[in-house]
């Protein structure tokens, strides 16, 4: 199969104060049946996998989008009260898997091969939502973008990401 094209530049815009770049949802095509129903369970594995222990959850698919929550509990602090940055940097890690995934007819291999992280804020006893999507796709590398927000819409961290993928 040959790469999906790249999604449309208005699919972006400028965001808060501190200038990050928000995506529209509604900007990204919606994905037919077939891809829906094969991503909409993404960590609701029977095996238990690492996305599955720390609790992401799936809120919104679309063709290269992704929103994924995760839950507020307390053991996901780190001793100052506010969300540890190794679990937000899970949530940017992850919540791009299915934008990628999600263009191709089998589930291919994806793997990380660069992940940069800005931290912006911090998350206080709140969950904290991920939004993930994808900015250029190549034969077999793939970039793409992240934003955490804390669940009142503050931000807490902004990534970008390179992915190799392999049908």
């Amino acid at each position: 199969m040959t790469a999906p094209s790249d999604p449309a530049p208005e699919a972006l815009s400028a965001g808060s104060a501190l200038g990050v770049r928000r995506p529209d949802p509604s900007a990204f095509a919606p994905l037919e049946a077939e891809q829906l129903a094969r991503w909409q369970g993404f960590g609701n594995w029977d095996e238990v996998f690492f996305p599955q222990l720390v609790g992401l959850q799936v809120e919104e698919l679309r063709r290269d989008y992704a929103r994924m929550r995760l839950p507020f509990r307390p053991e996901l602090n780190q001793p100052a009260g506010v969300m540890h940055g190794g679990a937000i940097a899970t949530l940017i890690d992850t919540v791009v898997v299915p934008a990628i995934g999600a263009a191709y007819d089998i589930v291919p291999v994806m793997l990380t091969l660069s992940l940069n992280i800005n931290f912006l804020g911090a998350v206080r006893a709140q969950d904290a939502i991920g939004e993930g999507w994808v900015v250029r796709r190549g034969r077999s590398i793939v970039f793409c973008e992240a934003l955490v927000c804390s669940s009142d819409g503050t931000p807490a961290a902004s990534g970008s990401l390179v992915y190799t993928v392999r049908t």
